[in-house]
């Protein structure tokens, strides 16, 4: 079982960044793909950006050249940068172990002026 506790979001002005984390728990952490989701009130959960255990990337179209997702194995940490937010970037941010198929609590992300 591993446990991932997300934090970093908040409120934030279009134009503006927010780095969000999250740490995980357990055993393997190097080896699992991981992944940012979003989740806006009346819309389905989607993914954001992806990392593999190696460090490959991709990302959601509408988050190319804006978001940047990391990681940090050593300390068993995942991060998404956040740049030049858009208010349709408002959601919840949940991170997600995909080998386990674990979710975070999720982290509430508001851009707005």
């Amino acid at each position: 079982q591993v446990q991932l506790v997300e934090s970093g979001g908040g409120l934030v002005q279009p134009g503006g960044s927010l780095r969000l984390s999250c740490a995980a728990s357990g055993s393997f952490f190097s080896i699992s793909a991981m992944g940012w989701y979003r989740q806006a009130p009346g819309k389905q959960r989607e993914l954001v950006a992806h990392i593999t255990g190696g460090g490959d990337t991709r990302y959601a179209d509408s988050v190319k050249g804006r978001f940047t997702i990391s990681r940090d194995n050593a300390k068993k940490m995942v991060f998404l940068q956040m740049n030049s937010l858009k208010p349709e970037d408002t959601a919840v941010y949940y991170c997600k172990d995909e080998w386990r198929a674990q979710w975070g609590q999720g982290t509430q992300v508001t851009v707005s002026s």
